[in-house]
């Protein structure tokens, strides 16, 4: 099942197992079944720390626990977690086995004390970047918890189970039955809706902090890009994030970021955080900024406030808030969003196999949707607003190559159209004539771009129509003391190294403002 080299990995992580494990597995016949048997005997044959068995009585069938000898808790997969999920599956082989987890010794703290019990169960695809980090989260609770539970189910395995739970959309989280929650959650936020006193606790601790020299809100490139030169200026700093990564976490591969040929979003965002964690940068995740109150006189402290409650106070601020998936903003779009309409064909396309479906924008990431999406559907539509595709001519006519790809062209999306569970239609208007015309589908895929998060800035620095932060060639804003970077700003062209640069500058024009301000000397928060 594993190659050599596949192989040579897993042994040299194993070697990291201090506690016995047993590989309890339940198979029946089929093809799946047969290759989680081969993916199993690889896994032992690395270690003598893990025994394997074939007796297990699990409903699903193939599945296999991964637990302690001689303990019934353990954790579980359901079909075969390769793809994006193979970490989630050695992540889950080290924990079990006695590997401490990389999260907070409070977090643990936390997790082991949470009330009452939880049979969680999760679906996903292994074409889904999304997914690991919430598959992750959730075994790291039934590891740590024995009055959790978790099931990590491959949906295209158990297609029964997605249709009959009407799941469009991956990752898909049950709890104790009912939906407890669609797409990227991270453990801070899973834990957050668990435990209702945590936000408080929370607050409290944001409150109790010192004054920073330099706050950055917001953790992708070019969050994580200031939080690195300003810490290395030896200045307080921290980072206010709802997640660290940004978009990179929604980005599968990534190969124009200088000196590293290929990567993919989350292995990027990975390295982002520990980088940033070597210089001891004060790193707060799953808070969302709602407010900035400015100094009540110049050179004076700003204030950050935090959604759910509990402030931060500093002496300068780079804001790098991101962006978001632009939607169509049509009638039915919000009904039925994750219900058939998507806006990542990488985490959902499986989802879709044989089925009929749209990508709305005719840009590179519409595309290039759409050609993946291709190989795994019955029929693809692009529809496009104007008049000609924008993407790269090498990308069309691989599209245009396609048996079961059509392309329209000035249609303007009016509405997506359901039954009440699910998507049926979608209409659009021909831009030609004015004639309103319908698709008879089950999916529509929107990639129409990006749009700044920047609602929370209204009213406290300067905004262009669309959103951005203006900021001047250092980076500054229209306030001084707040300097900005990123996706969410009037820089042209939104790509990663471009943001990691724009971050960089931003922290040095606020380590510039703050050595010019007769009480802005540097001193620990």
């Amino acid at each position: 099942m594993l190659d050599d080299s596949l192989k040579g990995q897993l042994k040299a992580y194993l070697a990291r197992v201090s506690v016995s494990l047993e590989l309890v597995a339940t198979l029946d016949a089929s093809e799946t079944a047969a290759e989680m048997r081969g993916l199993l005997e690889d896994i032992a044959a690395q270690t003598d720390k893990i025994a394997l068995r074939f007796d297990g009585a699990d409903a699903r069938a193939p599945s296999f626990e991964i637990r302690r000898a001689g303990e019934s808790h353990g954790v579980r997969f359901a079909g075969l977690p390769m793809g994006h999920e193979f970490t989630s599956l050695v992540l889950a082989l080290l924990q079990t086995g006695g590997h401490p987890p990389k999260v907070e010794p409070e977090v643990v703290e936390q997790i082991k004390a949470l009330p009452g019990e939880y049979h969680f169960e999760t679906y996903f695809s292994q074409s889904c970047q999304n997914c690991p980090d919430v598959v992750q989260a959730l075994n790291l609770l039934a590891i740590l918890n024995p009055r959790i539970t978790h099931t990590a189910i491959d949906g295209a395995a158990f297609q029964f189970e997605v249709e009959g739970r009407k799941i469009m959309a991956v990752p898909a989280v049950f709890l104790n039955g009912a939906e407890f929650g669609s797409g990227r959650m991270s453990l801070e936020e899973i834990l957050a809706k668990l435990d209702t006193g945590a936000a408080a606790r929370e607050a409290e601790k944001l409150n109790a902090k010192g004054v920073f020299d330099v706050l950055v809100v917001g953790a992708g490139p070019a969050g994580s890009a200031s939080a690195i030169y300003a810490a290395r200026k030896g200045i307080a700093t921290g980072i206010l994030a709802e997640r660290f990564g940004g978009q990179v976490l929604d980005t599968v591969a990534i190969e124009n970021f200088i000196s590293v040929q290929h990567t993919e979003g989350a292995k990027l965002a990975s390295a982002l955080e520990a980088h940033t964690r070597e210089y001891g940068v004060d790193i707060m995740k799953g808070f969302k900024a709602e407010k900035i109150v400015p100094p009540a006189q110049p050179g004076g402290l700003f204030e950050v406030q935090v959604a759910g409650g509990g402030a931060l106070q500093a002496k300068s601020l780079v804001l790098s808030p991101g962006a978001r998936w632009r939607q169509m903003n049509v009638p039915g779009e919000a009904e039925y969003r994750n219900k058939g309409v998507a806006y990542c064909p990488h985490c959902d396309g499986p989802l879709f196999k044989g089925k009929r479906v749209a990508v709305i924008g005719g840009g590179n990431s519409g595309v290039e949707a759409a050609i993946d999406l291709a190989g795994i559907v019955s029929h693809v539509t692009l529809i496009e607003f104007d008049s000609q595709l924008r993407a790269d001519a090498v990308l069309q006519a691989k599209l245009r190559s396609l048996p079961n790809a059509e392309i329209i062209v000035s249609a303007r999306s009016t509405e997506v159209h359901g039954d009440g569970e699910k998507v049926v239609g979608l209409s659009y208007e021909d831009r030609t004539n004015g004639e309103i015309k319908r698709l008879e589908l089950e999916g529509i895929f929107v990639q129409i771009g990006l749009v700044p998060n920047t609602e929370w800035l209204k009213g406290t620095v300067a905004l262009t129509p669309r959103g951005e932060i203006e900021i001047d060639a250092r980076g500054e804003t229209s306030v001084s003391g707040i300097f900005a970077a990123g996706d969410a700003t009037t820089v042209p062209y939104k790509q990663i190294i471009i943001a990691a640069g724009e971050g960089a500058k931003a922290a040095l024009s606020a380590f510039d403002y703050l050595i010019r301000q007769p009480q802005a000397e540097a001193k620990a928060a």
